[in-house]
């Protein structure tokens, strides 16, 4: 198989390195590897597949001498937007998964198990990773749209303190070793508020709308997604206690008649999504049992009575896996199945 050049940018972080992981699990035919990074890392080494490599600080002279063929972002929305555009104009196809590039409307936004199709069409070289709460609800809701047709969701999300990075990690750490010690809460580095033992109802910032901007995203992205403009959409995100994984409670009306027991069938059959539902047998997904994994998790799948056709279900992920790293992979995978082919 053809080998290829691959920087990982922004490789020192916790989704850069989830990504390195999941690149050698997926044994991703790298013939050679590029970490890119902040002027912060550059120069500290990172190891992937047994072989250290020298972290390379990312600006636009080291892009040019460089020049990697396929390009899997994980820097700040401001760094995305002044780095993806020279690594695309370098020749790399760019996977990005800051917030910077979702909503361009000449920037496709991609869940392979859902919108494949729409990474070929990229006039500027970048393709967008979706929110990772969002991603997880698209592999759930897709079938279901093509099987009953959306009219409306109501999305409820319970995240996970990585999807804050390595800040909103600690803060977490931090809280718990203090209750374990009976001392005093410490002041949050990441939260408005102390996250252990506590739920905050704020992700982002806050829009002039009264939504957070979390919320926003899983609303616009929702649409752009499944190119369904006219579903109706809202969503509450809340921040929780738990290290890896996000809880979504998802509530969807349909057009057509839906029961349960037909949407455990068309969940059952969709590649990626594991059904875990017998309730009376405490058999539901769970954060800690979805940590590390990539499928995406529902259960609790039960009749909404307070419409025609509707229904209640709980789906789990990896935000850090499936929410970020593994998408990205996904999507870089296409490009490299096609050239392949050729």
């Amino acid at each position: 198989m053809k080998q290829f050049k691959v920087a990982v940018v922004g490789a020192t972080g916790m989704v850069g390195r989830k990504m390195l992981q999941v690149l050698a699990e997926r044994k991703f035919p790298v013939g050679e590897l590029m970490p890119f990074a902040s002027a912060k890392s550059a120069g500290s080494e990172i190891e992937y597949c047994g072989k250290k490599y020298t972290v390379i600080e990312t600006t636009e002279e080291n892009i040019n001498k460089y020049r990697p063929e396929i390009v899997i972002m994980s820097a700040g929305g401001k760094a995305s937007g002044i780095y993806s555009p020279m690594f695309a104009a370098a020749g790399g196809i760019v996977i990005d998964n800051s917030a910077f590039w979702r909503m361009d409307e000449n920037v496709p936004l991609v869940v392979p198990e859902v919108n494949p199709e729409d990474a070929f069409d990229h006039p500027k070289g970048i393709i967008a990773n979706p929110n990772c709460s969002t991603i997880q609800a698209m592999v759930a809701l897709d079938p279901l749209h093509k099987a009953f047709g959306i009219k409306r969701v109501i999305y409820t999300t319970f995240q996970a303190v990585s999807g804050a990075g390595v800040k909103g990690y600690a803060d977490l750490e931090a809280g718990v070793k203090a209750e374990s010690e009976g001392a005093c809460m410490p002041i949050p580095q990441k939260f408005p508020h102390p996250i252990a033992g506590n739920c905050i109802p704020e992700i982002d910032v806050l829009l002039d709308n009264g939504y957070y901007k979390e919320e926003q995203k899983m609303i616009d992205e929702t649409h752009k997604i499944l190119h369904a403009p006219d579903i109706k959409v809202t969503a509450t995100c809340v921040r929780v206690p738990v290290y890896y994984g996000h809880s979504e409670s998802i509530n969807v009306e349909f057009e057509k008649p839906a029961t349960p027991e037909a949407v455990r069938e068309v969940l059952a059959k969709t590649p990626g999504i594991v059904v875990m539902d017998d309730p009376a047998n405490h058999v539901y997904p769970t954060a800690l049992q979805a940590t590390d994994h990539d499928e995406v998790y529902v259960g609790r799948i039960r009749k909404d009575y307070t419409v025609e056709s509707g229904i209640n279900m709980w789906v789990v992920a990896d935000n850090i896996r499936k929410g970020a790293a593994t998408n990205a992979v996904q999507i870089a995978q296409l490009f490299i199945d096609r050239m392949c082919k050729r």
